[in-house]
């Protein structure tokens, strides 16, 4: 009975470990994204995504209503790499949660944005992520954007 509980804590403590150790991996993967963000460095971003990746932001409309723009990858690189070095622009991490299951993965960041040093919007970002081979890729990146209802 003894070996029989102790190896159910065993296993326990190793299933722990390991869910821990997958979700620092998706968090790194995030983090790169936005160092290679921050830094205008489309190498290292595309190297934490899928080739297939779909970018969406949900913003409200000169009406109100909810809106859904869709991105493709390579336009939004071209942009970020094309800022010029004179404005500066920070997305601001306040939370992460993440919850796995097998080679899936979810994020869901809230964050405030600054540009050149002031408050611009808030929001989340939610992460769908897989697992390919050892690492984590972004395989979709859907965001709120909003000036209400910030923390900052």
């Amino acid at each position: 009975m003894k070996k029989i509980i102790t190896l159910s804590l065993f296993c326990f403590s190793l299933n722990i470990f390991c869910q821990t150790h997958e979700k620092k991996a998706v968090q790194n993967t995030i983090e790169a994204f936005f160092e290679g963000f921050h830094n205008k460095d489309s190498l290292a971003m595309r190297q934490t995504v899928s080739k297939d990746i779909i970018l969406q932001s949900i913003s409200k409309d000169k009406d109100g209503k909810a809106s859904i723009k869709k991105e493709e990858f390579s336009q939004f690189l071209k942009y970020i790499v094309s800022i010029p070095e004179t404005i500066s622009f920070e997305e601001k991490l306040l939370s992460i949660n993440i919850q796995i299951d097998g080679d899936m993965a979810n994020a869901w960041t809230t964050y405030d944005f600054w540009f050149n040093g002031q408050f611009s919007h808030c929001g989340v970002n939610s992460f769908q992520l897989v697992k390919i081979g050892d690492e984590w890729k972004i395989i979709y990146l859907i965001d709120t954007r909003r000036k209400e209802g910030c923390t900052n």
